[in-house]
C-alpha cells in the first residue's frame, strides 16, 4: 500500500500484487484433513483425539509441506518453504520418520519428473537402458528442507516456558540464517505434563511459595507467551492434544474450586454420523487454553479398513470440524507417501 491515499482508492492493484498479498495473510495449510477450513496466520488450531487416531501423521504432514519448496530446480514440489518450529511435549517424535517421509516426498516428486522426461525422451520406451528407470536423489533439497525444521524438546512446563521466552531471539537467528521466516507453530500433545502441574496445586492454607506452580498459572502463563510471540512473529498455531473418553459422562459443566483458583472442568461430547458410535470426552485443559483456541478437530480411527494396492488393509481414520462445526464426516487412510481422503 503506498502512502497516497488516492493511489490506494483508484485500486489499479494487479492479480499478481493481490495473491501475493493474500498468501502473506493466509498460509493456505491444505494438507488434508485441514482442507476444508481455511487457516491463516494467528489462528490456533487443536487437533484432538486419542492415541492412534492419526494426530502425529497430520502434523507429519503439515511440516513436509512447510519446509518442502514450492519449486527446485524446476520441478514443483508445491510447498510453502518457510520454517516450522516444533515444540515436542511428549518427548515422542521421531525424527528419523520424519527424514524418511521426507526422502519418499521428494523421490516421488523427482520420479514424476524423471519418468516425464524419460517418456520424452525415448518416447515412452524405458527399456533401452537398464538405468532407466533409477531416480536421482537430491541431498542439497533434503539438506535445505531439515534446515528449516526447528526442533525443541520439553520435559515440563517450565522447559516449555523458558524455551518460549527465548523463541523471539531464536527465530530472529533463523530469519537471519535462511532468509525465510516461520510460518507454523506446532506444539505436540498440550496437555502432556497437565497431570504432573495438576499435582503441584498449592495447600488450601495457601503456599505463596507454590503459587506460581498451580495449573492455572502455568497455563495462563504459556497462552501469554504465545500470544507475545505471534504479536512479533505472526505464524499458524498448531497444536495436538489427548482425548479421555468416559461413559456416561454428561454435556453439563462443572466447576471446582482448588485453594485460591477456579478451575473450569468442561465436559463435552464429541458427535459423530449415523455411520460411527457417538463418543464422548472430558475436557480437561483449563478454560484459558480452551478460550484460546480459534479451530478445533478431531480425530478418530474407525473399526473400518480400506484395501490397498497389493491388497493390503488400512484403517480408516475419521476427522470432524468442531469449532467451526462444519457437520461433515471425512475419512483418510494413512500410508508410506502421506495421507489419502477417500470418497
Amino acid at each position: 500500500m503506498t502512502s497516497d491515499p488516492r493511489a490506494w482508492i483508484s485500486g489499479d492493484e494487479s492479480a499478481a500484487a493481490m495473491l501475493s498479498r493474500l498468501q502473506a495473510s493466509r498460509p493456505a495449510l491444505l494438507v488434508p484433513p485441514l482442507h476444508r477450513v481455511p487457516l491463516r496466520t494467528g489462528n490456533v488450531v487443536e487437533i484432538a483425539g486419542p492415541s492412534h487416531s492419526g494426530k502425529s501423521q497430520v502434523l507429519l504432514e503439515a511440516v513436509m509441506h512447510c519446509i518442502l519448496p514450492k519449486e527446485w530446480k524446476g520441478i514443483h514440489f508445491g510447498g510453502l518453504e518457510k520454517i516450522v518450529v516444533y515444540f515436542d511435549l511428549d518427548c515422542r517424535f521421531d525424527v528419523l520418520r520424519l527424514s524418511n517421509a521426507l526422502r519418499i516426498r521428494i523421490m516421488d516428486s523427482y520420479g514424476l519428473a524423471w519418468n516425464a522426461l524419460l517418456e520424452f525422451k525415448e518416447g515412452s520406451h524405458k527399456d533401452d537402458s537398464k538405468d532407466a528407470d533409477i531416480c536421482p536423489f537430491d541431498d542439497e533439497l533434503f539438506l535445505a528442507c531439515m534446515r528449516r525444521f526447528l526442533y525443541i524438546r520439553c520435559y515440563s512446563t517450565l522447559e516449555f516456558l523458558a524455551a518460549l521466552k527465548t523463541m523471539h531471539h531464536q527465530m530472529l537467528k533463523e530469519y537471519e540464517a535462511l532468509g525465510v521466516k516461520s510460518h507454523i507453530l506446532i506444539i505436540d500433545s498440550i496437555g502432556a505434563h497437565h497431570w504432573i502441574d495438576r499435582s503441584c496445586q498449592p495447600s488450601t492454607l495457601g503456599d505463596n511459595r507454590r503459587k506460581g506452580l498451580s495449573l492455572q498459572c502455568l497455563t495462563e502463563a504459556v497462552v501469554h507467551e504465545i500470544r507475545n510471540l505471534l504479536r512479533t512473529h505472526p505464524m499458524l498455531v498448531l497444536a495436538t492434544k489427548a482425548t479421555i473418553f468416559g461413559v456416561g459422562t454428561s454435556s453439563n459443566d462443572r466447576q471446582r474450586t482448588v485453594g485460591k483458583h477456579l478451575l473450569q472442568d468442561t465436559i463435552g461430547s464429541m458427535t459423530s454420523t449415523k455411520e460411527t458410535q457417538q463418543h464422548q470426552y472430558r475436557e480437561y485443559m483449563p478454560s484459558i487454553w480452551q478460550s484460546f483456541v480459534t479451530h478445533r478437530i478431531c480425530l478418530r480411527a474407525s473399526d473400518r479398513t480400506a484395501t490397498d494396492i497389493g491388497d493390503k488393509a488400512s484403517p480408516i481414520y475419521t476427522s470432524e470440524w468442531v469449532l467451526p462445526q462444519l457437520n461433515h464426516l471425512d475419512k483418510f487412510v494413512i500410508r508410506d507417501d502421506g495421507i489419502f481422503m477417500l470418497p
